[in-house]
């Protein structure tokens, strides 16, 4: 595996400026978001809706990806990101959320989700997760990817290759009649094929108007995610990956999650729609 020395806390900028004509969620600048109350099927215009947000998150997300290289801040992805879901008519949706300081989760090397933009400058051999969540027209699109910072070792690299795949089956899991567990027992039954772990504590989740709607798509085999999945449905898969033990601490941050034995992890994330015949990405650009 590769020898980079571990990460530490940056330094965090100001808070970025959202005009003000945009549309907050009605989370911002409050402790936490009024708890979702309405169905996990969404109409069909609530699913368009989310489809034009999760365009506009997967285009902001590639955009910071193209910054990608030794030498650059994650405070700077961070401003890509933000920018263009601004220039694009839709808020930022981590920004605020729970007082969640930036405009995307940038998780680096052993950071498993939730890493802070900030100082940090990437290094050559670095892998980067890039979390971006756009909201428009009253929903979210929320999507991620991991990708490769100049020459990565091999293990690295192939944890993020499979990661992706074991997403890719995940949404090929997904049927109108099945329940939500199929879609753990997929991701992990591929990821014991190479002894990785699979992170238990953190999981896809519903979305639509509400950012979580209180759903949740565990990533392993959960004897208690019985929820059957029916048309219209919207959630995520999110599949995170590890070199070695799925356990994690927590940064002083209260949201930075690291892998407790300090190996490398991979993540990838789809929103999609449940259809009649299995499931439809929303995020895509």
């Amino acid at each position: 595996m590769s020898g980079q020395s571990l990460l530490v806390p940056g330094e965090i900028t100001p808070v970025r400026s959202v005009p003000g004509n945009i549309r907050r969620p009605e989370y911002v600048g409050k402790p936490a978001p009024t708890p979702y109350t309405g169905p996990e099927v969404q109409d069909a215009d609530t699913v368009e809706r989310m489809r034009v947000a999760g365009r506009i998150a997967a285009q902001a997300m590639a955009e910071a990806a193209k910054l990608i290289a030794p030498g650059v801040t994650t405070d700077e992805l961070d401003r890509v990101a933000h920018e263009f879901m601004c220039d694009h008519g839709a808020y930022p949706s981590t920004l605020g959320y729970r007082g969640f300081p930036k405009s995307l989760c940038t998780s680096l090397n052993e950071v498993i989700c939730h890493g802070i933009p900030d100082s940090t400058v990437l290094r050559d051999g670095d892998i980067v997760n890039l979390d971006v969540t756009a909201y428009i027209n009253g929903v979210h699109g929320d999507n991620n990817a991991t990708y490769l910072c100049g020459d990565v070792d091999e293990e690295s690299r192939l944890l993020v290759e499979r990661t992706e795949e074991s997403l890719r089956r995940a949404v090929k899991a997904v049927k109108p009649g099945r329940q939500i567990n199929v879609i753990g027992r997929v991701i992990e039954s591929y990821a014991k094929r190479f002894g990785y772990g699979v992170v238990r504590d953190f999981t896809g989740h519903g979305i639509n108007s509400s950012f979580h709607s209180g759903l949740i798509v565990p990533h392993y085999d959960s004897p208690h995610a019985t929820t059957v999945m029916k048309p219209g449905m919207t959630f995520t898969i999110e599949p995170m990956l590890t070199l070695g033990s799925h356990d994690y601490d927590m940064w002083d941050d209260g949201w930075t999650v690291v892998t407790k034995d300090r190996k490398r992890t991979a993540q990838f994330e789809h929103t999609l729609v449940v259809t009649e015949t299995g499931a439809d990405i929303l995020t895509l650009p």
